[in-house]
Parts: C-alpha cells; structure tokens; sequence
C-alpha cells in the first residue's frame, strides 16, 4: 500500500463562515448538503465579550430545531467570558463546542482574539483549559491556522499546547493568517502539524474548490474535511440553485427586518456563485439591484 492515499472517505464537516452558513442557510440547504456528503456543522462564532451570560439574539442561530447536528462556536481571549458563553451552550442543551483560534481578519486578530491566539500560546492553554473545564474531556475543539505570519508557528508553539489537552480535534486551515483565503495551501506544513497531534485532526482549506484534492499520508490523516467557500460554491452549481437562493430569499424575508438586510445577506451569498457559469451573467445585476423585486427578477434569469 502506497503511504500517500488519495482524498480520504471520511465525514464532511460545514465550516462556519460568519454571514453566510447562518440557521437560514442551513435550513435551506439541509438536504443539498445531506446529499453531498455533509454531517455536521459548526456554527459562525459567538462573541465572548462579558463575564454575563450571553443574551438571546447572539445565540439565535444555535437556538431551536437544528437543520444538522452542531457544533456551536466561540470566539474570545478572556477565560471567563469564553466560560460564560460555554455555559449558554450547555443550557441551550450542546454537549460540545469549538473555539475560533484561526479567524484571520486584521481586525480579529490585531484585538488577540482569532488567529491572534496563535501567537499567544499561554493564553491559547488557558482557554483550551477552560474549554475542557466546562465542556469535559473530548467535547471541546479548537480550529487553527498554520501561524499568522510564519507557516511554522503550529508546528513550533502551538501543537505543543494543545496536545496537552484532551480535545474532541483539531482544525487546521491549511494557510496562514496573513494569507486569508488566497495563494495556495501549505500541504508540507499542514501534514507536518498533523502528524504531530495527540488529538483528531480535521482538515480545512480548498475543499471542493479549483479542483484541489488533497492527499495525506497514513501519519497524518484526517478524521474529517471541513469545507465552508467550497461548500457554498457547490449550492450554486446545482440545477436547483435558483429555487434553492429564492427560498433562502423567502427565509430570510422572514427573520429579517426591512429590505436592506435581506439584500446584504442576498448579495453574500450570491458573492461566492459569481465566477460560476450559470451566475457569471446573473451577477452583475444581482449585485446593482435595490429592492427586493430587482433581485428576485435577477435570480429568475440563472
């Protein structure tokens, strides 16, 4: 048997990208998913900002009837408000939670929450302890970057600390911070990372997009793939993206106030179709439209 295997048969995982695989989202396309391939979600962050209990409206997209089994997510550098919003998950009836230690906008990071975290081990250890404190032994995860700057950071400073916990994975985004989402992915780095964790390790970035396929070694394979661009990139190629985007429309009209919002989230979503083929032409239009009306005739033409 070869010691490089091709993309692994393992369970897809939703990536949470803020804005855009929201409740609505997911409501929405459940069954795309489903069929996909798709198990589970996590959930776009929630704030940690006060040692009170987060109010209802920041936990709304994790409340109720879950189109997907999730995994809420939380966002933060102060043990205690990180602790207070794990608490509101376990009341809102979550068994496990993720931290966001690899969110990579400048603004995120440059306050140390995100990917910020990655240069600042000592307070990483503390709140994974934190996190496996409220949540207990394997219920609670943390998704990563390579580094901010520098691709050997995880390798180097922060692989050392998480694997003195007993986490439910590791998720490694196969770039730096400072990358965002462009450039390509660092393979060598990445399998360097995961080779070295004590815990699952689930693989992110460029699943299902620019025709990248991944390959692991049998030390560093994956126990799963998250996808999130990629993922959202697949809805739109579908036969039924059009009734699938009006529906997300109607959903949306429903939990939303007033037009503006709608058009904003709209106009997201359709962001990441815009380079397909069937939206190429749609684009254009869709992102000019004012009402609700415009939009809709927009989308009617795809």
């Amino acid at each position: 048997m070869s010691a490089e295997t091709a993309l692994p048969q393992v369970p897809l995982v939703l990536a949470p990208l803020r804005g855009v695989t929201i409740l609505a989202f997911r409501r929405v396309f459940a069954a795309p998913l489903r069929e996909a391939g798709f198990t589970l979600a996590y959930s776009p962050f929630v704030s940690a900002t006060s040692d009170a209990a987060p109010g209802g409206s920041s936990l709304a997209d994790i409340l109720g009837d879950q189109p997907l089994p999730l995994v809420p997510q939380v966002i933060g550098k102060k043990p205690s408000a990180v602790a207070a919003v794990l608490r509101a998950f376990k009341d809102a009836g979550y068994s496990r939670a993720d931290l966001n230690a690899g969110c990579p906008f400048p603004m995120v990071r440059r306050k140390g929450r995100g990917s910020g975290l990655l240069d600042n081990p000592d307070l990483l250890a503390r709140l994974c302890e934190t996190g496996v404190k409220e949540m207990g032994e394997g219920n609670f995860s943390v998704k990563v970057r390579l580094g901010v700057k520098d691709p050997f950071t995880l390798e180097r400073r922060v692989m050392p600390v998480l694997n003195s916990f007993p986490l439910a994975c590791v998720t490694i985004h196969a770039r730096t911070a400072e990358q965002m989402y462009s450039g390509a992915v660092d393979m060598e780095r990445w399998i360097a990372a995961a080779a070295m964790s004590r815990n699952p390790v689930v693989y992110n970035g460029d699943v299902f997009t620019g025709g990248f396929e991944p390959r692991f070694p049998a030390q560093a394979r994956p126990c799963a793939l998250m996808a999130g661009r990629g993922a959202v990139a697949m809805a739109g190629r579908r036969e039924d993206s059009a009734q699938l985007a009006l529906a997300y429309m109607e959903e949306s009209e429903r939990e939303l106030s007033g037009p503006a919002p709608v058009l904003g989230r709209m106009k997201e979503l359709l962001a990441y179709w815009k380079a397909l083929p069937r939206w190429r032409r749609v684009w254009p239009l869709a992102k000019i439209s004012r009402t609700l009306a415009e939009l809709r005739a927009a989308i009617a033409r795809a």
